[in-house]
């Protein structure tokens, strides 16, 4: 299996905030957990994927901030929700590692950039072993990584790629 490097260089493999969020997608709660309290328990992870140039380059686009922001933390969840029943939480999956756009969609972006965009990403980075269906508890937590994620990106000035200050 081809291995993602940090960019110090160490492998990519897995280790076993308070207030309100101004300039953020969703403020309060919705940014820091995802609507849930388990953010906390995701700063590791997020600090792992942060070390990871290709993970780390990962960012909300105008088009896509501008949706989330538009629609909501509640309908990207239903999204995010129906993403990952679909198109993760089989056990097994023909196009497995080309299931998730790169683009077009804030849960799409947020798949790529916390590694939850395929069954052999979900493996690696999150332990979730491949080849059997996902439970519930597991698909509640993608969709809460990728919820945080989300609600923790900068909003973006219209019509530039700028963040908000």
């Amino acid at each position: 299996m081809d291995r993602e490097k940090n960019t110090d260089g160490t492998s990519a493999a897995p280790e076993t905030t308070d207030g309100e969020m101004p300039g953020r997608i969703f403020s309060g709660d919705a940014a820091r957990t995802g609507g849930n309290a388990a953010g906390e328990e995701f700063e590791e992870l997020f600090a792992r994927l942060a070390r990871s140039e290709f993970r780390s380059r990962f960012r909300l686009g105008p088009a896509e901030a501008a949706y989330a922001e538009r629609k909501g933390a509640e309908t990207l969840r239903r999204h995010a929700e129906d993403f990952v029943r679909t198109r993760l939480a089989p056990a097994v999956i023909p196009n497995d590692g080309r299931q998730t756009p790169m683009r077009g969609h804030p849960v799409f972006i947020a798949q790529h950039a916390t590694a939850c965009c395929c069954r052999k990403c979900l493996e690696k980075w999150h332990r979730i072993p491949a080849g059997r269906e996902l439970s519930a508890a597991e698909q509640r937590y993608v969709v809460a990584v990728l919820m945080v994620w989300i609600g923790r990106q900068p909003l973006r000035q219209a019509g530039t790629n700028r963040p908000v200050r």
